[in-house]
């Protein structure tokens, strides 16, 4: 109760605070609540999309039990779901940032390009989305890590962009 009243003081935005297998976040106004679509997902959002765009973005939060990767193994597979259309390495376009968010260790990785994700783990089939950016969030605490994942079309995630940043800041765990 006392993280929903600070989380409510600070973030005016916000409209549930949601604990998920111990990480607490504020979830910004107009994020919708979908059901997760595997058992390694403990949140997942729909974000709703920009003028123009006909797709919502997509923000799962997952946690595996404190295994699932090092950071940059994570880093590195999701800019490898990320295609550029000069043919460059997602890697050598892609924003990196570190933070510390109450007083966790947060890694950060922004990229656009187009989305090449498989359409379900180990499936032969691939999106094909151009125009798609993904922001993505490795957040570290005690009992492992946490990863963050948005992607959806850029316009529509270029929207979210300070509400994503809102919710980042609001992470806080709960052992």
């Amino acid at each position: 109760m006392k993280l929903l009243l600070r989380l409510a003081c600070v973030l005016p935005f916000a409209t549930a605070v949601t604990i998920a297998a111990g990480l607490g976040y504020a979830v910004p106004a107009g994020w919708k609540s979908i059901p997760t679509t595997s058992s390694m997902r403990t949140a997942q959002f729909a974000l709703p999309h920009a003028a123009g765009d006909t797709q919502d973005a997509e923000l799962v939060v997952y946690y595996f039990g404190g295994s699932g990767g090092t950071v940059e193994a994570n880093i590195e597979r999701w800019l490898g779901q990320m295609q550029q259309p000069d043919g460059k390495p997602s890697s050598a376009v892609a924003q990196r940032q570190k933070r510390t968010v109450n007083g966790l260790a947060v890694t950060l990785v922004d990229v656009a390009g187009t989305y090449i994700a498989e359409m379900t783990p180990g499936a032969k089939e691939r999106h094909n989305s151009p125009n798609f950016r993904l922001r993505a969030a490795v957040i570290e605490t005690a009992n492992g890590p946490y990863f963050i994942k948005l992607t959806g079309p850029a316009t529509t995630i270029a929207a979210h962009d300070k509400a994503f940043e809102q919710f980042l800041s609001s992470v806080k765990y709960q052992p």
